[in-house]
């Protein structure tokens, strides 16, 4: 399905596929959990699922003859982060806007972490105080347009790399690599889980699945507690790039987003979320973080325990990285 566009390669290729045995025991062995590992993707800053995306996206930055990325995210953007390495993989120049998108005081939240990782790796930061928005914002444009008149060539990637037109087409890519993964193994899996926010790694994996009917198989747990916008976006995302790759047809009915566990607010891990992180670090040595990939845990989790899942489903949990974050959490985290 993505023959026709180029891609810039970021990652080491083919992610991982490993069976989380100890957690699927733990939860009574009814189901069978697996984790798609990309977490662990990249060399680049730790890695992480924006990687993807970008490697559909940097070949049309390279070819408008831009100097500078120009992103947004929040002050502990995994997004932010990946921009900022990619930039310096490819030589130009990043200037990222981080808004205050998490109700969070933790004393060192904007020292460590990710925003750490983007200064270390040569990009000018701004920090904004404003809330949270899955939108396009006045800070990221007055940024593109300061990058322009100090005789800059910009080139927009906004929030999650997700409204971008390319931005969907890493998790089509995805699917496609599970299912040669799948071919190999000699069974498929029943059910994909993965956080939703803003929207492009699960409307480019709707897309993706779409092509063997498994698009409402794939479960999107909202992590951005404002779940009409961010479906609406996934939808609006799924149906544009089932166009540009020429796809099945997306209709609403295709997004499966589970509401239930974006709580208390955007970045702010409840005491379930808290638990989750415990649980799968502590079973499984595998890392998760309060603001997106510990609440689709919480939700997997839960969901499997009330019984969602038919008796031996096989599930492929989508790692999708942002571990660096839980630095930013210190204090919620200090007794472990």
């Amino acid at each position: 399905m993505l023959q026709k566009f180029d891609r810039y390669p970021l990652t080491f290729g083919p992610t991982p596929i490993e069976k989380l045995s100890r957690l699927s025991a733990h939860l009574g062995d009814r189901v069978e959990i697996y984790a798609k590992r990309e977490d662990c993707n990249s060399g680049l800053a730790f890695g992480g699922n924006k990687l993807r995306k970008l490697e559909y996206i940097v070949p049309d930055a390279i070819a408008s003859g831009a100097d500078t990325l120009v992103s947004i995210g929040g002050v502990q953007s995994n997004h932010t982060r990946m921009v900022a390495a990619t930039a310096a993989k490819i030589g130009m120049k990043c200037r990222l806007i981080q808004e205050s998108w998490v109700p969070h005081e933790d004393a060192v939240y904007d020292r460590v972490g990710n925003i750490l990782l983007s200064r270390v790796l040569g990009a000018e930061v701004q920090l904004v105080d404003e809330g949270f928005d899955i939108g396009i914002r006045a800070s990221w444009e007055a940024a593109l347009e300061d990058v322009k008149a100090k005789g800059g060539k910009p080139y927009a990637i906004p929030a999650g790399a997700s409204v971008h037109k390319y931005g969907g087409l890493g998790y089509v890519g995805f699917a496609e690599e599970v299912r040669a993964q799948e071919a190999a193994q000699g069974f498929a899996f029943d059910y994909v889980i993965v956080c939703t926010v803003t929207g492009s790694t699960h409307g480019g994996m709707v897309v993706g699945f779409a092509k063997d009917g498994r698009q409402r198989r794939v479960i999107g747990i909202d992590a951005s507690c404002t779940p009409a916008q961010t479906r609406a976006q996934v939808l609006d995302i799924a149906q544009k790039t089932a166009a540009l790759v020429g796809g099945d047809d997306i209709t609403d009915a295709d997004i499966v987003l589970n509401e239930d566990y974006a709580y208390p607010v955007y970045g702010v891990p409840s005491q379930e979320t808290i638990e989750a992180i415990r649980l799968s670090a502590r079973l499984e040595g595998m890392m998760t973080d309060p603001v997106y990939e510990g609440k689709s845990m919480q939700g997997m989790i839960d969901l499997i325990r009330k019984g969602f899942f038919p008796a031996g489903s096989k599930l492929l949990y989508a790692h999708l990285g942002g571990v660096p974050a839980i630095n930013g959490y210190s204090y919620t985290f200090r007794n472990g």
